[in-house]
């Protein structure tokens, strides 16, 4: 195809600013259609952001002619279902993370990817982003030297209030550690490629949410991963912290606060960045998903990572 015409399954909060400019940024690409399940919700939507159409059923939109690309932007328990019905039309998708509620609903999409021949991608947005594109460039060119360690700690205070659909295990699969996590272990796969081995344990007051998680990761190369998360941290002892050592230097970065930020230290001392950072988060991600859909690019972000992804955290849950 030569101009992709998205329609947006679940125009919600996440396609306000993060996401949704992007479809229109990208080179030869529109919004024509738009869905949420609140049909006064999504005729606003829709006015507010000139799009022609608006639905409240998602299957209609997956029905309208002018849709020839789809963009799933739901709480994760119904990706799957959304996701194999675009498929089943021949639709390529771009699927919000987590791909899937859990590891089997990730396979059973990938797999109909595969059967279909449809192209398919995940909004892990972060592997465009400046300071991860950065980070990724350090280690290519051997700054750190050969990576030895790696140490994620996510602690925050989550309050339940406020949480909407991620407390809910039915729509998110497990809570904040099934929102927050795949962006980072996406990232981590991004870097060292698919683990050799994976552990960990979890925790958490309801049994369906853990609001504590330890593991360990190998990856190849003698990589060794430490990850902490924990989502009732007491107040001043809140962190995000990526640290990857290596024999000759350390790189430092950060996932959600100050994601914009990337410290390099070596021999020749410690250098702090700044990166300019888009608007829309996800819109440099979009261009190329919306250029692999044209057929003219690689995919940037691949329904099979994000299976390997989903895997992590089941193994890194106990599961």
């Amino acid at each position: 195809m030569d101009r992709i015409n998205w329609g947006i399954i679940g125009c919600g909060n996440v396609t306000e600013v993060k996401s949704g400019p992007g479809f229109r940024l990208a080179t030869n690409s529109d919004v024509v259609a738009v869905m949420r399940r609140n049909r006064a919700l999504a005729q606003d939507y829709a006015k507010r952001h000139q799009v022609d159409r608006y639905y409240d059923d998602a299957y209609d939109l997956l029905q309208d002619p002018h849709v020839n690309a789809v963009y799933i932007a739901t709480p994760p328990g119904s990706h799957e279902e959304y996701a194999l019905a675009a498929i089943a039309r021949g639709l390529p998708v771009y699927i919000e993370k987590p791909v899937g509620i859990d590891l089997a609903a990730a396979r059973r999409i990938a797999a109909a990817v595969s059967a279909a021949g449809v192209r398919a991608c995940v909004a892990h947005y972060r592997r465009r982003l400046p300071a991860f594109v950065a980070v990724k460039q350090w280690l290519t060119e051997g700054r750190i030297g050969r990576v030895r360690h790696a140490e994620l700690r996510l602690w925050k205070d989550a309050p339940k209030e406020n949480a909407g659909w991620r407390l809910d295990p039915a729509l998110s699969g497990g809570g904040h550690f099934h929102d927050l996590a795949p962006h980072q272990l996406d990232i981590l796969l991004y870097y060292f490629g698919e683990p050799v081995r994976v552990t960990g344990t979890s925790t958490g007051r309801d049994p369906r949410i853990a609001d504590q998680v330890r593991g360990e990761i190998l990856f190849p190369g003698g990589v060794l991963f430490n990850g902490s998360w924990n989502f009732t941290a007491p107040a001043g002892k809140e962190e995000d912290i990526c640290v990857l050592t290596g024999d000759a230097g350390t790189i430092r970065f950060h996932f959600f606060s100050d994601f914009h930020l990337a410290e390099l230290e070596t021999a020749a001392g410690t250098e702090h960045f700044s990166f300019d950072m888009p608007a829309n988060v996800q819109a440099l991600l979009i261009a190329e998903v919306a250029q692999y859909f044209r057929g003219r690019g690689v995919n940037p972000s691949s329904v099979e990572d994000a299976v390997k992804g989903m895997q992590m955290i089941e193994q890194l849950l106990g599961q």
